[in-house]
């Protein structure tokens, strides 16, 4: 039977996430974006809300409107000033994920928040600590963020502003970086890649024309970066999740089905992952499976399916299956 994704998050998990999410954090959220990451309805984000407020004294999640949409933040200057403390397996997970990261942060940002953490630790009620020496990462074939880091930091302050940003980027196999003006949305990371969503912006001086897909640039593509006094608005309908988190490949253009056959290896090591929120997995005899996902970037999936050799044999579409064939051709010569 065709595996589908669900969420599995219960109400008990929901509470404590949301919480969490407004206790930690100096931001405001939308409704909507609460119902996304929690994964459920509006009207159990605001059940949630209104069970909180009731059943913790001090504590208040503020509800209010701008700009049309409805939103939620806690007032930290309305909660008791006392210690909170911080547990030995939370600083734990902390260690894990910041030596997960090193490779993408470069070594001046990951120096940074291992210093913080260090600071952190006068949290822990009883001192005790899990040594950053437990986690690591592999590193061959990453990308040195290092030279970088005051790209990334300009971006950061940018958004944070909402200011329009002049960009020189280079992108493969271009002798010369062309010049562009964007409004700059999301820093994400794909592998060990950094790419940032934007939005392309008017250049003083040019006629605007709007391009068919968003900019996607590699944050080690870019040469220079300037931030420009022109603000630009956040879009309201811009929902990462739902551009990027949905479909396979980075790079979003015109979507479409491909319906592939893995044996061996291959076949375990795709039933363990997802590869598009809509994927279906079928199982087959001698071990072989199905897999119908939808895919918006046919460079990707090529290269991603020739990786797996002889193990993986495409089914449809059938013009994407002649230009496997074709690719294969190409590497014989």
């Amino acid at each position: 039977m065709p595996k589908k994704i669900q969420s599995d998050k219960d109400h008990g998990q929901k509470i404590i996430e949301l919480f969490f999410k407004l206790f930690f954090s100096p931001y405001e959220y939308s409704l909507t974006e609460l119902s996304r990451e929690l994964e459920c309805s509006k009207q159990t984000v605001g059940r949630i809300v209104d069970k909180i407020n009731s059943s913790m004294k001090g504590i208040k999640i503020e509800d209010f409107t701008k700009n049309r949409r409805r939103y939620f933040k806690i007032r930290k200057d309305k909660i008791p000033s006392k210690a909170i403390n911080l547990s030995q397996s939370e600083y734990g997970l902390l260690q894990m994920c910041c030596s997960f990261t090193q490779h993408l942060i470069g070594k001046e940002t990951f120096d940074q928040a291992a210093n913080a953490l260090g600071k952190s630790q006068i949290l822990i009620k009883n001192r005790e600590t899990v040594s950053g020496k437990h986690f690591g990462a592999f590193l061959p074939g990453t990308i040195d963020y290092s030279s970088h880091q005051g790209i990334i930091k300009d971006l950061i302050a940018a958004m944070e502003k909402s200011k329009v940003c002049k960009v020189a980027y280079k992108s493969i196999g271009n002798k010369e970086a062309k010049v562009f003006h964007i409004k700059p949305l999301k820093l994400f990371s794909k592998g060990d890649t950094i790419y940032l969503h934007t939005q392309l912006s008017k250049t003083p001086g040019k006629v605007f024309k709007a391009p068919r897909f968003d900019p996607l640039l590699a944050i080690h593509r870019i040469d220079e970066i300037e931030i420009t006094e022109a603000s630009f608005k956040y879009p309201d309908n811009f929902d990462f999740e739902k551009s990027f988190n949905q479909t396979f490949g980075v790079i979003k253009e015109d979507a479409f089905q491909v319906k592939v056959e893995f044996s061996g290896y291959a076949a375990m090591y795709v039933r363990e992952r997802i590869w598009s929120q809509d994927q279906e997995i079928v199982e087959k005899k001698d071990g072989k499976i199905e897999l119908r996902f939808t895919a918006t970037s046919e460079e990707e999936v090529l290269s991603w399916i020739l990786s797996y050799g002889h193990e993986a044999r495409v089914l449809e579409p059938d013009w994407f299956l002649k230009e496997v064939a074709l690719e294969i051709k190409k590497m014989k010569l």
